[in-house]
């Protein structure tokens, strides 16, 4: 069983994947990671020499390759679900959290962020990131076994809450010693700050 975490940027992902992958002793798969691996090029050279489509196409390999694999925390680029046969491959083994983000969160935590070209190319970032939620929130909810509010609440807690939410599943039983290990160790963490 894979754990993916979709969602626009700024929402957690990253924080919370390396946090779930470490608690609970999972690989983390950071989709544009591989991407860049894939292509040797960072995402704006990707997207400067070859177009967004390029980089879609190259996300789409990755959904397959990472389809087949078992016991990760998958950090799915904000775009993967602009394409049906991604969300497909993803939920092979995967269940999916949609990390969700009002827009003033995001444009709060993404403003100083620099390593992602405009998606839309002619709108302010604000604009943009307006934009490009209400085209993407449909798909989000469409993909989602289940919606995380990351609003307010620190790395930490919405890692738990995805955890107890695995908790209630009775199909994951023989999961349940290691997905309590996990919140245990976040339980510590806390404590410690």
């Amino acid at each position: 069983m894979n754990i993916v975490l979709i969602g626009y940027r700024g929402t957690g992902k990253s924080s919370v994947s390396k946090l779930l992958s470490t608690v609970l002793g999972m690989d983390l798969v950071v989709m544009d990671k591989l991407v860049v691996e894939k292509a040797k090029l960072s995402i704006p050279q990707i997207v400067e020499k070859f177009g967004w489509d390029r980089f879609r196409d190259l996300e789409s390999e990755v959904a397959r390759e990472i389809s087949r694999k078992d016991n990760c925390v998958i950090d799915a680029g904000g775009g993967v679900v602009l394409r049906e046969e991604n969300v497909e491959n993803l939920k092979t083994d995967g269940l999916i959290f949609w990390l969700k983000a009002r827009k003033e969160t995001i444009i709060e935590r993404i403003k100083d962020g620099d390593e992602r070209p405009s998606l839309t190319g002619t709108k302010s970032f604000i604009e943009e990131v307006g934009e490009v939620l209400k085209a993407r929130e449909p798909l989000y909810q469409a993909a989602a076994d289940w919606i995380i509010k990351t609003d307010r609440k620190s790395v930490e807690e919405v890692s738990a809450e995805i955890i107890r939410t695995l908790l209630e599943m009775d199909e994951l039983d023989d999961l349940r010693g290691t997905l309590e290990q996990g919140i245990k160790r976040i339980d510590e963490m806390e404590q410690e700050e």
